[in-house]
């Protein structure tokens, strides 16, 4: 039986997202970015083939040869700060069931799902919180109750629904380990770091039983799902520890033994990096899960993102120069072979910031830090070898991008510093990409969603100029319809502001919080509110000033191309002293995560309640509290 395989992990010096520094205080780790600055340079990679490790000495002369930065996660600690948080997002509205309509998770390429904490069916709600999977009857709502609860030993970081069957991933890491870095005793938490994989049958909705189950060494980066196939990537890093190699290792419930990745199975490109980690990627079949899965393990560098097309995997990482490595691996009914490799200039924000199109790869990136450096930004279309065939630098000098979308053969981006400039970049000729247009407005937007061929929403947050030196003070949530059908001129159509200064919503991280519908004319986004109490400030109030909570839930809009329409809110907050006793930072678990509608009914999601309210003028019909 071939031993399965996984491996990866993550690291880039310059950017780590906020749901790695969760992660590593011991929460889950979701999709993560950084980029390792310097003032270095780095000539164009060629491409390197694949080889396989001649034995176990060989992979050890490998890392020992090879000097490694210290991991990203030992930079949090005093003395290493060069670090900065940057957000991560999604797309598309999927394809609905005939009956009920119902919306699916937001996600970036059709036919491609990604994991999330809520799924749908049309007609039950599966809700992943902390430790435990609920599932609930949802439709008809005068109906909804809860059917049963999974209390599981780990975090749950995402579930997949397919049919009849849940997978869930579950990650952790005991942080008891310790590794000596120069002289320092420092913890060492990816050591230990386990990834479940489980599948449960869920004919019976009301006694989900386990299938399957695989643990693997590494933490959990990221997962796809495409037709009845799950394609998981789990982290492990790649270090001599007192001159040994920690092996990946795999335990299946069908197996009577833990089995030990052997170095001649492990892939590697022959490249010095500063950092390797081993990257596994399983391919399960949810219809057959006691089926073996298939899988390859590759040594490569710091994984940062990866973007999914439906028959390719791409994963970036950061290199030392201002630069990216990108490996493409193909991926079709379970198979899974390492394809091509290249190199851009730059780093790659998030998953958006990359698309696959008609057989070419285009990637945006930026150079340098708009924060400490002189910063410059790029678009790169690459063949199906990953050699660039077409490229677009210097955009925005002194400025970063926030946000990324690709359609089709037009490219948005928006780079800000101190106003927000979206470009209209035209990609029609893969080998001579142009600037269309461009549009300068205050404010930025950290999430790009296509409302429609010519129309963009974007979701970010408005800014003011600071009088104080070169940059701009954040406000409120920011929503914004952009008309790019006049290509040269690009217009804000329409605007609203959410609150003050200070507030928030995980859609600017996280784009499976954004919920969309062209058909309904519905946009919702949760929103932890802030205001300011302007009475305290009788000569103005200066654009430096946070504003308290007041309240959290659920913002609901009419959305056309005549304007956006609040058409009320939704909490699941009784009591508002809650957030005025918050302070500067605030978590209930009454907070509203997601939205999602099932025929004319909108569902709030928050870990302990689901609220049922109608689309048409949004009575609350009923409410479940969650166990």
């Amino acid at each position: 039986m071939k031993p399965l395989k996984i491996n990866f992990y993550v690291n880039r010096n310059r950017i780590i997202s906020l749901g790695l520094i969760a992660f590593i205080v011991g929460g889950t780790l979701g999709g993560v970015l950084w980029h390792f600055g310097g003032v270095y340079t780095i000539p164009p990679m060629e491409f390197h083939s694949l080889q396989r490790f001649s034995s176990y000495e060989e992979l050890k002369n490998f890392l020992n040869t090879t000097p490694q930065s210290v991991p990203y996660y030992y930079r949090m600690l005093p003395g290493f700060s060069d670090l900065r948080g940057l957000g991560n997002f999604a797309t598309l509205e999927a394809t609905k069931a005939p009956t009920p309509d119902y919306s699916t998770t937001n996600i970036q390429v059709e036919g491609v799902d990604e994991a999330d904490i809520v799924k749908t069916d049309g007609e039950y709600i599966y809700v992943a919180s902390g430790k435990t999977v609920v599932i609930l009857r949802a439709f008809p709502p005068e109906n909804a109750k809860v059917l049963s609860k999974l209390d599981l030993n780990q975090t749950v970081n995402g579930i997949f629904v397919n049919g009849d069957k849940l997978v869930v991933f579950q990650g952790g890491f005991d942080p008891s380990g310790i590794v000596r870095w120069g002289g320092l005793a420092l913890p060492y938490p990816y050591e230990s770091a386990r990834t479940s994989i489980k599948v449960y049958e869920i004919f019976d909705r009301t006694k989900p039983t386990l299938s399957t189950s695989f643990t693997v060494d590494g933490y959990y980066f990221s997962s796809r799902m495409i037709g009845s196939y799950v394609y998981v990537v789990v982290n492990k890093p790649a270090y001599l520890i007192n001159k040994e190699v920690e092996l990946p290792t795999i335990q299946s419930d069908g197996w009577d033994h833990i089995v030990k990745i052997p170095a001649t199975s492990i892939y590697y490109v022959n490249v010095s990096d500063y950092y390797y980690a081993f990257t596994n990627i399983i391919a399960l079949d949810v219809r057959d899960p006691k089926k073996e899965p298939t899988h390859e393990t590759f040594l490569l560098g710091a994984a940062a993102n990866i973007y999914v097309s439906q028959n390719n995997l791409y994963i970036t990482s950061p290199k030392l120069a201002d630069a990216t490595s990108i490996h493409k691996i193909s991926i079709e009914e379970g198979k899974i072979a390492y394809a091509a490799n290249g190199t851009v200039t730059g780093y790659v924000l998030n998953q958006f910031s990359m698309d696959e199109y008609d057989g070419y790869f285009r990637v945006a990136t930026t150079k340098g830090s708009a924060g400490g450096r002189s910063s410059m930004n790029n678009v790169y279309v690459l063949d199906s070898k990953l050699n660039i065939v077409g490229r677009l630098e210097n955009l925005a000098p002194g400025e970063e991008i926030h946000s990324a979308r690709f359609m089709e053969d037009r490219c948005y981006l928006v780079t800000f510093k101190k106003i927000d400039p979206l470009f209209v970049i035209d990609l029609k000729d893969p080998k001579k990409p142009e600037v269309l247009g461009k549009l300068k407005i205050p404010g930025y937007s950290d999430y790009l969603h296509p409302y429609d061929r010519n129309h963009l929403i974007g979701v970010g947050k408005e800014t003011v100029e600071a009088k104080e030196g070169d940059f701009a003070w954040y406000q409120g949530v920011k929503i914004s319809l952009f008309d790019v059908s006049n290509v040269s001129e690009p217009k804000e159509m329409a605007m609203v502001e959410i609150g003050d200064r200070g507030t928030d919503s995980p859609v600017l991280r996280d784009q499976k919080a954004f919920l969309f519908s062209w058909s309904k004319r519905l946009l919702v986004l949760p929103a932890l509110v802030a205001e300011i109490d302007e009475k305290k400030y009788p000569s103005g109030v200066p654009p430096s000033v946070q504003g308290d909570y007041v309240w959290q839930g659920a913002y609901v809009y009419d959305i056309s191309l005549g304007g956006i329409v609040l058409k009320g809110r939704i909490t699941h907050i009784e009591d508002a002293s809650e957030l005025l006793k918050s302070g500067y930072y605030f978590d209930s678990p009454y907070s509203v995560k997601r939205a999602l509608y099932i025929d004319d009914v909108l569902y709030t999601i928050s870990d302990k309640m689901i609220k049922m309210n109608s689309l048409g003028n949004l009575q609350e019909i009923n409410k479940v509290e969650l166990p």
